[in-house]
């Protein structure tokens, strides 16, 4: 069987494309099978195959995770801030977005205010312009935008169930430049500590688990952020949302 295999950020450039279409000679493979594969076939690219994660119908995978010739397969690298894309998602109820627009923040307050709650909180992330003595000129925003927005919708489900409070987030996507919006996060509950609490949730969840990447754009180069096996973790707080 053949299996389709979306790329993104540092690893899509590193093999040469956004996506490929890859051989098996079994009817089916785990997650951790295929990235030993994918490590044999490109090894120029193991060292960043080996730190991502398999998503399987938008799904982070296990290693064990069986794939078949009809998943949707992803590898998905450490989470930062892709392939160039000019598409942009919404949801139904329009609390959540990907999009490449500047990013509004009273529509997205509006979009969680309500008469039962005392409370509410707006959090803008920004691209600043020094970090550690670098200069940024701007940052590049890629994303897996159908699974990035099913994981927006889900930290706020999370929000609700665990705050009863309301959640809205928009992230930006393409270039945003210094001092602009690169995500807004809106919570409303009937307290101000609550808002507080679910308003740190919904960035560090995001920061963790939304397939977002970003490049760093100065007079250093350009720099995929998150995206070398060798740096510690995941670093996510190199420039943009703090």
């Amino acid at each position: 069987m053949q299996i389709t295999i979306r790329l993104f950020a540092g690893l899509a450039e590193a093999i040469g494309s956004s996506a490929i279409r890859f051989p098996i000679n079994e009817t089916s493979v785990t997650a951790g099978e295929l990235k030993a594969l994918l490590s044999a076939s490109y090894p120029a690219a193991a060292s960043q195959i080996q730190v991502s994660m398999v998503a399987v119908d938008r799904e982070y995978a296990p290693e064990d995770t069986v794939i078949t010739g009809q998943s949707e397969v992803a590898l998905i690298p450490p989470v930062s801030g892709g392939e160039p894309t000019s598409s942009e998602a919404e949801s139904a109820d329009g609390r959540f977005r990907i999009t490449e627009s500047p990013l509004n923040g009273e529509a997205m307050l509006d979009k969680v205010l309500g008469a039962d709650h005392g409370a509410s909180l707006l959090f803008v992330g920004t691209t600043r312009e020094m970090t550690a003595g670098v200069r940024t000129s701007a940052l590049h925003y890629e994303a897996y935008i159908p699974m990035a927005l099913d994981k927006l919708q889900e930290i706020g489900d999370n929000v609700s169930r665990q705050w009863d409070a309301r959640c809205a987030i928009a992230h930006r996507i393409g270039l945003v430049g210094l001092k602009e919006a690169s995500v807004i996060i809106a919570v409303s509950a009937a307290h101000r500590d609550v808002c507080y609490e679910a308003s740190r949730y919904a960035i560090e969840e995001l920061k963790k688990s939304v397939p977002i990447w970003k490049k760093d754009i100065g007079e250093s180069g350009e720099t995929w952020l998150g995206a070398d096996p060798h740096a510690a973790a995941y670093p996510t707080e190199r420039n943009g949302h703090q």
